[in-house]
Parts: structure tokens; sequence; C-alpha cells
């Protein structure tokens, strides 16, 4: 099975077990999502509307923020963006050059399985930076996928039932 039918598979699973509602946070919220709502303070998810940074700095916003793609088949981005986080953590250049090369295959070439929507430019300018790959080779790549999310998914999340259903949730524990 190439990546690009499993792929599909996926997505079209996640539409019949998509729900007009969330109030049941398993699939959003990672580990226990019972224990995790009662951890989730209404303040902390209501100062995810505050930046896209904290949104992406906070362990249940980025799950929920991911469920929101997945809905919008758009994960993508997020999980270059996570992949991009990691690769600069790389301290082995003997691991560098394959993780480089991993995230490029998976996001960056075109017909890529999980290929993010970047310009002609930006593509050519990583394609480049892959002939000596460094810490740096992914940056504009992922400044310009960061900034399509914050300005185009971020807000569309705040709005949407996911997150407002989660707020709902950890308002109702109060009273």
């Amino acid at each position: 099975i190439d990546h690009r039918n499993r792929g599909m598979r996926t997505r079209l699973g996640c539409l019949s077990h998509k729900s007009d509602s969330y109030n049941d946070f398993t699939a959003i919220l990672p580990d226990k999502p019972n224990r995790a709502l009662k951890r989730l303070s209404t303040e902390e998810a209501t100062r995810w509307a505050d930046s896209f940074d904290v949104l992406l700095s906070h362990k249940y916003g980025l799950a929920a923020f991911r469920a929101f793609l997945k809905t919008e088949f758009s994960e993508e981005n997020l999980e270059f963006w996570l992949a991009c986080e990691d690769f600069k953590k790389t301290r082995s250049a003997a691991k560098l050059a394959s993780k480089a090369q991993r995230i490029f295959e998976e996001f960056i070439d075109v017909q890529a399985p999980r290929e993010v929507n970047i310009d002609f430019q930006t593509r050519e300018l990583t394609r480049r930076n892959m002939q000596e790959p460094s810490l740096t080779c992914f940056d504009q790549a992922q400044g310009k996928v960061r900034s399509l999310m914050e300005k185009d998914s971020y807000p569309r999340f705040l709005r949407s039932k996911i997150y407002t259903d989660l707020l709902s949730q950890t308002q109702r524990r109060l009273s």
C-alpha cells in the first residue's frame, strides 16, 4: 500500500468519526482525557487565544489544535513544524543528514506523502539547502508554514466547535 492510499483511508476514517460536538475528548487530549480535562483550567484554555505561541507551547493546546487540523485535512502543516522543531535539537552530525532527508521526502518534495503548501522559491531554496544540511536548512519553509497556520488555521481553530466545546467543558466543571 503506498503512502497516499494509506493517508486517504486515514482521512476518510477521520470523517466517519467526526461529530458535531466534542464532548468526548478522547481523540483530542493525550493520555487520559478525563484527567486532562480536570487539570486543564478555563484560564489556561482561554490563554490559547492570547497568541499562537501560547497555544503551541501548551501540551493540551497543541493536542486540540492537531485535532482541529485533522478535521480540516491540514495536519501535515503542524506535523512538519513539529518535525522541524525536533530536527533543530539534533546534536549528532551523523543523524543530521538522514533526519533532514526524511523530513524533505515526507513534507517538502513535490508529491511528498504529506506535502506542505509552500511556494516554489521556498521549495527550491530548501532543496538547495539539502546539499549541505544544517540545523537551519528548513527555517524558511518552517516559517512559511507557521505563518500560514497562524494567519489561517489558528483564527478558525478559535472559532471551532473543538475549542468552544473544550472551553465549555472546563467552565462546566467550575459550576
